[in-house]
């Protein structure tokens, strides 16, 4: 068994906005790197055990974080190293799985949501519809520059780039052909307690920027899809002219809406996420041995018994080895009854009896 690395995308930022993938590796890890300017601290400390080592990479060089790929393979040790939004995007995955691999080490990558998508659910906007643009551009910050020539397709743009160079981005894409007007969602640590999210227009961008102070690396998506939703009322359905079918209650439908246990200290937005994974999460923290093995069942005795109700149209005075007789006054129930005694060993199966078929009816019917 060698050491592993696994790269996570631990989301926009928000702490059960993480995959259950994601959350299991944490808690699974030896060592945990990440960065707390890009990932909210409740993320970790929710997920890792109380014994994992945590290191900020943020302040730390890439020598050093190679180091602890090596002591992960000398040890084999699990790391996990975070990533903001998903570990594809603009992330440098390549150059650390190579590094990995020198030195070893198995290594896995677990998606993350991004933060283009979590910008586009604050505003409530899709990306791309079938009338306006069908296709997204995804610009990040070492091709900024080339921002003019994506413009130029007329599509939906996610752009990553520095804040402090947003005139330089009008410009571009003013260049590109899209007008002042064109609709940019300017999205800064969204889905963070102090995020920014405003809405605003080519020509305004430059000012939005500076108003909220962003001069650090900010996602910028622009296009037509963004406009504000029209208030043109739909023309209302009239019954009677489609068949309105509501769907049957049953039992699978019970057991999916059951009630969500919450624990105690949770938080409104993350307690579903939590209590569904809290039982493999305890198990991964605390590296429970193995489960016992089952008691052995002594020799002769049943493992299960299976008691059947007997169905009221049918004869009441059948016993195991007695025949039929369909003409035999109702007697009480031995068999049951005796079973019922014996409640610790029985399960209650189906009441619904099978019927039999003609050829076992007329094979048991004795012979006046």
């Amino acid at each position: 068994m060698t050491g592993r690395v696994s790269f996570v995308g631990a989301g926009p930022g928000a702490a059960d906005l993480i995959t259950v993938r994601g959350a299991k590796r944490i808690a699974e890890a030896d060592v945990v790197l990440w960065s707390p300017g890009v990932v909210e601290v409740e993320c970790v400390r929710e997920h890792a055990r109380a014994d994992a080592e945590l290191v900020d990479f943020s302040r730390v060089t890439e020598a050093e974080v190679v180091e602890v790929y090596r002591r992960a393979s000398a040890g084999r040790l699990k790391v996990v190293r975070l990533h903001a939004g998903d570990p594809s995007l603009w992330g440098g995955l390549r150059d650390q799985q190579d590094a990995c691999r020198r030195l070893g080490l198995e290594t896995d990558v677990v998606p993350g949501v991004s933060q283009v998508s979590a910008a586009a659910a604050a505003v409530g906007r899709e990306l791309t519809t079938s009338d306006v643009a069908q296709s997204l551009l995804l610009v990040g910050p070492d091709t900024a520059e080339h921002v003019a020539e994506f413009a130029a397709h007329g599509t939906t743009m996610a752009i990553s780039a520095s804040g402090s160079r947003a005139g330089l981005l009008v410009e571009q894409l003013r260049a590109g052909g899209c007008a002042d007007d064109t609709p940019v969602v300017v999205a800064y640590k969204v889905s963070l307690p102090d995020e920014t999210v405003a809405q605003t227009t080519v020509g305004e961008l430059e000012a939005c920027v500076k108003e909220h102070k962003l001069y650090r690396t900010t996602l910028f998506l622009v296009g037509k899809v963004l406009a504000q939703p029209s208030s043109r009322r739909r023309s209302p359905v009239v019954e009677g002219d489609e068949p309105v079918r509501r769907p049957r209650a049953s039992k699978w439908a019970a057991r999916a809406n059951r009630p969500v246990v919450k624990s105690a200290g949770d938080s409104p937005s993350a307690a579903a996420a939590w209590s569904a994974v809290h039982d493999w999460q305890e198990t991964a923290r605390t590296k429970r041995s193995a489960p016992a093995k089952p008691k052995a069942v002594p020799v002769g005795e049943p493992l299960l018994e299976l008691v059947v109700d007997a169905p009221q149209h049918m004869p009441e005075n059948v016993t195991e080895n007695a025949p039929v007789e369909h003409d035999a006054k109702p007697k009480p129930k031995p068999v049951v009854a005796a079973a019922a005694k014996r409640k610790p060993t029985t399960v209650q199966a189906s009441t619904t009896p099978r019927k039999p078929s003609g050829s076992r009816a007329k094979k048991n019917k004795r012979v006046n």
